[in-house]
Parts: structure tokens; sequence; C-alpha cells
């Protein structure tokens, strides 16, 4: 079987989660924590996305990301 390929690399995750505090992270942690981030900035992307259609416009711009972000 291959490995597995992600949008958001595991080393910098682990990096993330050791600047947090982490004196070790392991590559299941890494893992779960890639995962949640995918969702979480899926959801903001499309929350975005909504943002500026709701504005008259195509492009999603930084303060949309912004305000998706907070909701």
């Amino acid at each position: 079987m291959g490995r597995k390929i992600t949008v958001i690399p595991k080393a910098p995750v682990g990096r993330i989660l050791i600047k947090a505090g982490a004196k070790r992270v392991s590559a299941d942690a890494a893992s779960v924590f890639t995962e949640i981030l995918i969702e979480m900035t899926e959801n903001i992307a499309i929350q975005a996305a909504k943002i500026a259609k709701h504005s008259g416009r195509k492009t999603v711009n930084e303060g949309d990301v912004r305000l998706a972000a907070k909701k």
C-alpha cells in the first residue's frame, strides 16, 4: 500500500505542536491534528466563498477569510 498524501505536511504540524509546548509528538497525533486542520480550513474556505458571493464578488479577499474565521 502507498502512503496517504495530505494537503498539509505532517512535519510542520509536528513543529506547531512542539512550539505549543509538547516535548514529543507521535505520528498518529500529527495525523489527527492534520485532519482536524484540513477540516477547519475547508469550512473557513467555504464560508469565505459564500461571503464573497454575497458581496457580489467572485474573488475572495483577506477580509472574507478573516470574517469567516471568526464565525
